[in-house]
């Protein structure tokens, strides 16, 4: 079966590794937005979608039908992020902008720690969302949602994962950020999410 090719759009390096380690076996092409003009050589510049849904499922929809409508590519997009039951399930949509600055994981983090003790706790009931849109050429759409919780705690463990991960408390009292890549897999809420859109792909092109 020929491949089929799919954007991922994002230029997030750890949300990449983890889309492709999860589709292995699939008869998929998947090419990050970093690396579009390796198959649009003629691409012009593209820039980022607004993102202004109340939802994450809402952004990824955004932004898969964007990118697939700028590159005439299936595109696969990712929105996702922290709910903190103490913020009023802040920061939300806005976790990767969190502090001001899209993307910057420190000012983030510390915003964020501050934010919970100031609402006098150091232990806060905290879940992690994935939604997962896949806009292919012919109209059609496929969707996928992921939820993972835990607790964020003021005291940073680990070096793997990126964002939240090292504040992130999962059930064995190890963060995020201490879990290896299979293990993170396997609990996530992207994990999740991907692992349901494999399953509908596998339907899609009818591989056992």
């Amino acid at each position: 079966m020929e491949e089929k090719l799919i954007l991922i759009a994002t230029s997030n390096a750890g949300k990449v590794r983890e889309m492709e380690r999860a589709f292995e076996g699939l008869p998929v092409r998947l090419v990050p937005l970093s690396r579009i003009r390796e198959i649009l050589p003629d691409a012009g510049e593209i820039e980022e979608p607004v993102e202004d849904g109340a939802t994450f499922l809402e952004n990824a929809r955004i932004k898969a039908r964007y990118y697939m409508e700028q590159t005439g590519l299936a595109a696969l997009a990712d929105d996702s992020g922290l709910s903190v039951e103490v913020l009023g399930g802040a920061p939300g949509v806005y976790s990767a902008r969190y502090a001001g600055v899209h993307g910057d994981d420190a000012a983030n983090n510390a915003k964020l720690i501050a934010d919970i003790r100031a609402r006098g706790t150091e232990n806060a009931a905290a879940a992690y969302h994935c939604a997962l849109v896949l806009a292919l050429t012919a109209g059609e759409e496929l969707a996928a949602e992921g939820v993972c919780t835990g607790f964020i705690r003021p005291e940073a463990r680990g070096t793997e994962g990126f964002g939240y991960d090292p504040y992130f408390y999962c059930a064995d009292g190890r963060t995020m950020a201490e879990l290896t890549r299979e293990e993170k897999h396997a609990i996530s809420h992207r994990g999740a999410a991907l692992n349901n859109m494999k399953e509908q792909l596998r339907t899609l092109f009818q591989v056992k």
